[in-house]
């Protein structure tokens, strides 16, 4: 059986240690197991990336830019098995997998301009004489902590930022579906860079703790769940870390009466069951404005899920596959269950669901829930598969409260014609990124992804000029040069002493 192990400098690999099971989802069988890491393993890629490091950070922007450059074409040229790998293992749909793996091209796109991203500041003239200059540098070594979901887009979020920035970069990615992580660090290797700056590490928390206790490592990104990203953070910091850990989410769809319903159910369609809602991102509650609102979406919402055609990854009608594993198939189950408990109307029910001639295969069908109520546990936290829940709001003022007061705060859409209600939502609401008319508010590259309250920990987002602040720290430089002979010159004066 394949064994997929780590990629470090001058590590052959094939030792004998612990192993996880990676899983095929569509049809449930074990396909591959992953090495899991130890302490050793984790100070050879650390003593790798300090030889490595220093001359990558001298190695000007321009030439590290062309690293990222040739590493675009080649993620390009290898599109098509990159999707088939990554969706091999996830399970998403060949079509989501593209999406993944180009989400994260675009922040390799913007690492590509890196040499004007990293200018610094100057003051000329800041006294008699006296020049001031700011200049970034690398922070050194850097890592980052990926999860199952997006394989190819969130590690190349971290490392493409961090390495361009000139730091070293160590990648611990989900066990759950490893293979994508290397294949893209050997592209890296491919593309030119140097051996010891990007490396994968494979682990569970004993390879997580081990990273956040390394005194090398300067840098920690981390991307899941709240709990552990609250972990993650705390224990980061306490060993002296700059971190930046996202956590989970659970995203609000607000239709205020005007809005296009026609549109809104094509946007949840996708938003609510893509990737079969295996996302941060996902808009798993939708909240009509007044019930007149909720019933004729509701009414919409019914054809349209039942139009939904769930299918193994290759399939290129499908509009979602499988979860990941076993394990979250039963928890997403199981919150459906805690729904009906706790007295939400269960209007679709996607348990039980079996695709013919893949009855083993880790697969959901769409669930739709309605009247679910703010005090209901399958409300309040994060579900993370293909349900959907409506929450009805009495007015707009209910409705803005709705995401604002609740413990996540990633993301958020309105759907309105009314600009007014529009501007006065994105001002007031109290969540980190926000969508009009835009169902899944994810920011462009050259912008930065974040979000608030337990959906994000540390005060730097990704990507974008907040990832190249995260990855350098800023040297300052106040500068004189004398005029004259060595006893003619002007006494020196601090500028905010002149």
């Amino acid at each position: 059986m394949r064994t997929i192990d780590h990629l470090i400098a001058g590590h052959a690999g094939g030792g004998a240690g612990r192993t996880s099971d990676v899983f095929d989802p569509n049809t449930g069988q074990v396909q591959a197991r992953v090495s899991l890491g130890t302490q050793a393993d984790l100070d050879r890629a650390v003593a790798a990336a300090q030889a490595a490091q220093p001359g990558w950070a001298a190695t000007n922007p321009q030439r590290r830019a062309r690293v990222m450059f040739r590493f675009k074409e080649l993620v390009e040229a290898n599109m098509d098995s990159l999707a088939h790998l990554l969706s091999s293992e996830h399970g998403k749909v060949i079509a989501d997998s593209k999406g993944d793996i180009q989400r994260g091209l675009e922040v390799i796109e913007f690492a590509c301009g890196i040499p004007h991203a990293l200018k610094g500041e100057y003051t000329q003239g800041a006294g008699p004489g006296i020049d001031v200059y700011s200049m970034r540098q690398p922070l050194g070594i850097g890592a980052g902590i990926t999860p199952f979901n997006f394989p190819a887009m969130i590690p190349l979020w971290m490392s493409g930022v961090a390495i361009a920035c000139g730091n070293a970069f160590l990648l611990k990615p989900s066990e759950r579906d490893p293979s994508v992580p290397v294949r893209l660090a050997e592209l890296m290797l491919e593309a030119g860079l140097p051996e010891g700056i990007l490396q994968v590490v494979h682990g569970d928390k004993e390879m997580v703790d081990a990273i956040l206790d390394h005194p090398a490592i300067s840098a920690v990104s981390f991307v899941g769940s709240s709990d552990i990203a609250h972990y993650v953070y705390r224990r980061g910091v306490e060993a002296g870390k700059r971190v930046q850990a996202m956590g989970g989410a659970k995203n609000h769809g607000i239709v205020m009466p005007d809005a296009d319903l026609d549109q809104v159910v094509a946007d949840l369609s996708g938003a609510a069951f893509g990737s079969a809602g295996e996302r941060c991102m996902a808009l798993p509650v939708v909240v009509p404005v007044g019930d007149k609102t909720a019933d004729a979406l509701r009414a919409k919402l019914l054809p349209a899920i039942e139009k939904l055609r769930v299918g193994v990854s290759t399939d290129n009608d499908a509009h979602y596959g499988p979860v990941v594993n076993a394990a979250h198939k039963q928890r997403v189950e199981n919150w459906i269950q805690t729904g009906v408990d706790e007295g939400a109307e269960l209007v679709i029910d996607g348990r039980g669901f079996q695709l013919q001639g893949h009855e083993q295969g880790f697969f959901i069908g769409p669930s739709l829930f309605d009247r679910v109520t703010t005090d209901m546990q399958s409300y309040k936290e994060e579900i993370f598969g293909p349900v959907l829940q409506i929450v009805r709001a009495l007015d707009f003022e209910t409705a803005l409260r709705l995401p604002s007061e609740h413990q996540y705060g990633n993301g958020v859409a309105i759907f309105t014609r009314n600009g007014h209600a529009a501007r006065e939502f994105a001002a007031r609401v109290n969540v980190g990124m926000v969508g009009i008319n835009v169902p899944i508010p994810v920011p462009v590259a050259y912008h930065s992804f974040g979000g608030w309250k337990r959906s994000a920990f540390g005060d730097v987002n990704q990507h974008g000029m907040e990832g190249v602040r995260f990855w350098t720290k800023v040297k300052t430089v106040t500068q004189r040069w004398p005029d004259g002979s060595p006893d003619g010159g002007n006494a020196f004066v601090i500028p905010t002493m002149g």
